[in-house]
Formats: structure tokens, sequence, C-alpha cells
């Protein structure tokens, strides 16, 4: 089972909208000094969405070399092709990924039997761990606990990145799979909660920025030293909303280029962020403890 703060990371990237594999290379040391304990690379807030398929799998095996199996490295494989997930996942594999997280396919709205026929054929296709993720805000689809607790008997279906903020979903999810299946929060301003009802860890918009107060905090709460897991959350929360002022990653993007660790860089159709949101997010990071 994986447990702890884990990084949505992002990809940084250059003014044209290149990948920047030296600023890559530097956020993966930056996380591994301050505790992360598992990097997820080409998830939402990797711009998944508009990297090339080749380019996708040049970002996972970059981050796997570069780790160097100091942490486990999680690929972001999941696609509203199911074809294409697979061949991605299969291409995750290969590349020496610890595991795949899947989102729910986008943009097509399948119902609860395609999505279960999905993420099966997705899981006898290729033999790695695998992590369901519903974050319906995204998608406008979502996974229902009783088609999570249908897929979590199959072997290589290990665990969900539930991001619905929904605790009670969480405690249905968590009342109907195996006792080793992995629970992770995807939604920062809910974690403690997920925490507290019994979650194993977090994967993290925040932890971009503030890599060791998140795993601190997850940490406390799983040793369930409350007092400190919810001062350290408290001093997030502003962190957590308003990373969310433009859509993901909008602005974590300007915060990590705010703090000298990436360059001006974000790829069409998403924009650098609105000069009316800079002094919200100043304010967040003063606020927070990162300046």
């Amino acid at each position: 089972m994986l447990t702890g703060s884990m990084v949505a990371i992002v990809t940084p990237m250059k003014t044209d909208g290149s990948v920047c594999f030296d600023s890559m290379a530097n956020l993966i040391e930056f996380h591994i000094e301050n505790g992360t304990t598992v990097i997820v690379a080409v998830g939402t807030t990797g711009e998944s969405a508009t990297l090339s398929v080749s380019e996708h799998k040049d970002v996972i095996k970059f981050v796997v070399e570069k780790v160097a199996g100091r942490c486990p490295v999680i690929a972001g494989t999941g696609a509203n092709s199911t074809t294409e997930a697979i061949e991605l996942t299969q291409s995750a594999k290969d590349m020496g990924a610890d595991g795949c997280l899947l989102v729910t396919p986008y943009y097509n709205k399948p119902g609860q039997e395609g999505l279960y026929q999905h993420y099966m054929a997705i899981a006898n296709a290729v033999d790695i761990p695998q992590y369901l993720y519903n974050v319906p805000g995204r998608t406008a689809c979502d996974m229902l606990a009783d088609t999570v607790i249908r897929l979590s008997s199959h072997p290589n279906i290990v665990g969900i990145k539930e991001a619905t903020g929904d605790i009670e979903r969480a405690k249905e999810i968590m009342a109907g799979v195996p006792d080793d299946f992995d629970l992770l929060s995807g939604d920062d301003a809910s974690s403690l909660d997920f925490l507290k009802a019994g979650g194993h860890g977090v994967i993290s918009v925040t932890a971009n920025v503030h890599p060791k107060a998140m795993s601190n905090m997850v940490e406390a709460a799983l040793s369930k030293d409350y007092q400190l897991a919810e001062k350290l959350q408290d001093m997030m929360m502003v962190l957590h909303h308003d990373l969310f002022v433009e859509a993901n990653p909008i602005p974590v993007k300007w915060m990590l280029y705010e703090m000298g660790l990436i360059p001006v860089g974000i790829r069409l159709p998403l924009t650098w962020l609105e000069p009316q949101n800079e002094a919200l997010l100043r304010k967040a990071m003063v606020e927070s403890n990162i300046a």
C-alpha cells in the first residue's frame, strides 16, 4: 500500500510551451528533500490533456529515471479512449513506473457499466498496480461507490484517488473494498477529514508548493496526532482554496514561478495567471509561510 503525501506534480514548460526537463529534475529533488512520499506524473496538474502521446511517455520516462527508485512513481495514464489508456499504461509499465493513475473517461459521459468495462479492460491488458481516479468536476463523469467496489476485486486495481470531497462517499467506498485497497484523497481542502475517516494518503496540488507542510500534516494524521494535523491543515487552507482561483494548474504554476522553481510556461488552451489574481496568491503565500 502507498501512504503519505503524494504530489500531483506540474509539468514545467518553457515560454514556447515545450517541456522544461531541467526544471522537472529540480522539482523532483525539491520533493524528495521535503518528504513527498510518491510523485504522480502527468496527471491533471501535469497537463496530461495537452501533451501528445509521445510527450506523455517522455515525461514518465524522465521522472522514473530521475527519481531512480528513491520513492514510488505513479504515472497518469488515463484517457477517454480505452485503447489509448491501455497504450499509455503499458508504456508506463515498460518504463518502470510503480503504478498508474487512470482518470475516468472525460467528455464521453459513460454509464457505470461502461466505466466498469473500461477499467476492467485496462486491468486485464496490463499487469501493473492501477489506481482509479474520480474527479467529476473535471470530467463530467462520476464513478459511484458501487462501481469502485466492483472493480476493487481485480488484483491489478489497487486503489482510488477520490476527488469529490464527499467524505460520506469515501466512507461508503471504504466499507466495501478490501482492507488492502489504497484510499487516497484528491481534494486538499477535505483531505484531513478523509484521513480521519480511514484514508491512507493524499494526492495533492498544494504539495507542489508546500511539500514539507503537506507531508507533515499527512504523517501527523496517519499517526492520529490530530492536533498537529489540524494546525498544519489550517495553515495551508488558504492554499487549498486559492490555488483554484483559476483552472488548475494555472495558479500553482504561477506560484512555483514566483518561488523560482519553474519558468513561465503553460500550454494552450490554458494561459498564464490573470494579473488581477497575483495579489491574492502572494497573500496566500505569506499566510501559509511560503514567503
